[in-house]
């Protein structure tokens, strides 16, 4: 039976195109409600001294909120904004606009299940909640095994969950909103309304929003074919083609992963199929691994212990730390990566990597402490994909060079971009400036250089010609 008024909560769903969440809000409905809440426990500081979510996820945010707006009053509706906790929003919304469902997609990490628990107990008994999943390419209801039996390896839930379960056709643009006219505001508070201090420096990596989003997946497969190469090149740090840039549409659900998925597979019969279209969707199947197996593991993944059986010491110099974090550490290559989160809200997935390992295993600090850093900057924080990532470098994968790294993927331009100190320098010696005589007086000698990375420094010498 259709309900006559509904409200439709958008959270990470922030699309038209392939959202089962509005689909089935209009087809039930007479009438929605279309509410997008700022949360302030979002933005709340952390121990660590800086904020939950930063200014540069802010910038991304609003400008994706903004694209979602426009898309529904194209379609003849409007997209309310309000500040504040859901918990004391939706039940004041419900009563005032005789509400009877409450639309919404399903929440799977545990900050917001509690969330989604203290909205159902305020609410009245007689209005539904209704949850609808659309986080990942693979539905939760065709997954062939129990959240609790989620695989533990992603080899394991790669090779069953494709073999088992397909992949759902997406659900196309609605031709109409037929929305409840309401006295809300529909304008973005400020940053300084949010507690965030504006930065004149940072400039997020991408423009926001659904339609920057699929104009990006069409550019990275049919209009340059960059996908064809994506296997070879995605270990890149510099430029805007070294890899597909889709993860942070993905975390904000300005593009769902069926729509990569299906685009891809468009590609393959039209284009060309090879290791890289399959290597795209084996990372998006990764994401789903990553979603599933936090729901499996549940909140332990944010713990220092974590849900592995192994301990590391770590010293959690906060001195460190902080030179970690403002890529002042005197490693050329975690510096560079560094300072490109801190301007731009991204980093490369091998910036990730050494950056992680470094902290953890070099500098012996809380993985915990990075991972927070990280949901603070990054404008592609998912949840799941940044706790798990960060667990697996602490207790999963082996230890990871950053000098030799840095030599390996030819890292002197992406190093002469953010590190302005170093652009003058012309050969190798930009990978271990510690060694140049005289050093660069205007950037930072390394809190340390390992023995263990004596064979990586000297091949470096040698390439640099230096004895």
């Amino acid at each position: 039976m259709k309900a006559t008024r509904s409200l439709l909560w958008f959270k990470n769903d922030l699309r038209l195109l392939d959202n089962e969440t509005l689909t089935k809000a209009l087809h039930e409905s007479d009438s929605i409600l279309p509410i997008y809440i700022f949360d302030p426990r979002h933005w709340q500081d952390t121990p660590y001294g800086f904020k939950k979510a930063g200014y540069k996820r802010f910038l991304f945010l609003a400008a994706t909120l903004q694209n979602l707006q426009a898309n529904i009053t194209a379609l003849g509706g409007k997209l309310y904004i309000q500040v504040g906790l859901p918990e004391e929003i939706l039940p004041r919304l419900v009563e005032e606009y005789g509400i009877e469902r409450i639309y919404t997609e399903e929440a799977y990490a545990s900050e917001e299940i509690q969330v989604l628990q203290q909205v159902q107990q305020a609410i009245p008994k007689n209005v539904e909640l209704i949850q609808v999943w659309g986080k990942t390419l693979y539905h939760k209801a065709d997954l062939p095994y129990a959240i609790e039996d989620i695989p533990k390896t992603s080899k394991a839930f790669r090779i069953n969950t494709t073999k088992k379960a397909g992949v759902r056709k997406m659900y196309e643009v609605p031709q109409q909103i037929r929305v409840i006219e309401a006295e809300l505001p529909t304008d973005l508070p400020t940053p300084e309304a949010l507690g965030l201090e504006r930065d004149k420096k940072v400039t997020p990596y991408l423009p926001g929003g659904e339609d920057a989003a699929l104009e990006r997946l069409a550019y990275y497969t049919f209009e340059t074919e960059l996908l064809t190469s994506y296997k070879w090149t995605r270990n890149r740090s510099l430029g805007m083609d070294f890899s597909s840039k889709l993860s942070a549409y993905f975390a904000l659900g300005a593009l769902s992963p069926r729509t990569v998925y299906w685009k891809v597979k468009d590609y393959e019969q039209q284009v060309k199929k090879n290791i890289s279209t399959w290597w795209l969707v084996f990372e998006v199947v990764w994401r789903d691994f990553f979603t599933f197996k936090g729901m499996r593991m549940g909140s332990a993944i944010f713990t220092t212990q974590g849900y592995t059986k192994r301990t590391l010491e770590f010293e959690n110099n906060t001195t460190y730390f902080k030179r970690w974090c403002e890529g002042q550490t005197g490693i050329p290559f975690i510096d560079a990566h560094m300072r490109q989160l801190n301007h731009t809200g991204f980093m490369s997935n091998r910036g990730r990597v050494n950056c992680s390992s470094y902290l953890i295993h070099d500098l012996k600090i809380d993985w915990t402490w990075g991972a927070a850093y990280f949901e603070s900057h990054l404008i592609d924080y998912d949840v799941s994909a940044n706790w798990m990532n960060w667990h697996v470098q602490a207790y999963e994968i082996w230890y990871t060079n950053p000098v030799n790294q840095s030599l390996k993927y030819k890292a002197k331009e992406f190093i002469q971009t953010y590190i302005p100190e170093l652009a003058p320098v012309e050969d190798e010696l930009i990978y271990i400036p510690w060694e140049m005589d005289p050093p660069p007086a205007d950037y930072p000698s390394p809190i340390a250089v390992y023995s263990k990375w004596t064979r990586a420094i000297n091949k470096i010498k040698t390439a640099a010609g230096v004895e």
